[in-house]
């Protein structure tokens, strides 16, 4: 399940196997798999391509798995600051923001822009929860100068939000296809 899912966490994992969190502790250090904090550190040491379109702190959330022009996925916890103090609800522009910034950063080029976004939150995401959100390049017919981007966001094996992204590329080029941009190439 860990393979299939790096992000689980153990209390997922006890509620899907229905044995205690002891249980699921001991089989993990059995196994030799680290906590998922490790788990999570391993893969965001993993080489992965470099975000162009923007500085790596104007990103929100931390970028774990990035192939431009591809796929990428981030990862980004919801605490304190993240949410509606009455009701611990998450507000909804953060969220956004992390599907957002990876739909740019997924983009190989240097200057890239949302051009539109058409978005769902299925359900509010509460403080302490991690959104994991993954993003994938979608083809476009033409060149456009334009990049599909679907994101999906994840709290555990639950979706929370969904949003399709039209991302404007300043090269005009589909990099799909012709591999990396050149700086002299027009």
């Amino acid at each position: 399940m860990i393979d299939e899912n790096p992000f689980i966490t153990d209390q997922e994992l006890q509620r899907q196997l229905k044995v205690s969190i002891q249980t699921i502790r001991l089989d993990r250090m059995e196994l030799g798999i680290p906590e998922l904090r490790e788990r999570m550190k391993l893969m965001a040491e993993r080489s992965y391509d470099q975000v162009r379109s923007l500085p790596l702190h104007e990103v929100i959330g931390e970028i774990v798995d990035l192939q431009l022009d591809k796929s990428g996925i981030s990862i980004f916890e919801i605490r304190e600051e993240h949410v509606f103090s009455r009701t611990g609800i998450a507000r909804g522009h953060h969220v956004f923001a992390q599907a957002n910034s990876l739909a740019v950063a997924v983009i190989n080029d240097e200057i890239a822009l949302t051009f539109s976004a058409d978005i769902r939150f299925i359900r509010s995401v509460q403080l302490g929860e991690k959104c994991i959100a993954k993003a994938y390049v979608r083809p476009v017919s033409g060149n456009s100068g334009k990049a599909k981007v679907e994101v999906f966001t994840y709290v555990g094996e639950e979706m929370v939000f969904q949003g399709n992204f039209v991302i404007y590329r300043s090269g005009g080029e589909d990099n799909h296809e012709g591999g990396s941009k050149h700086a002299d190439r027009h």
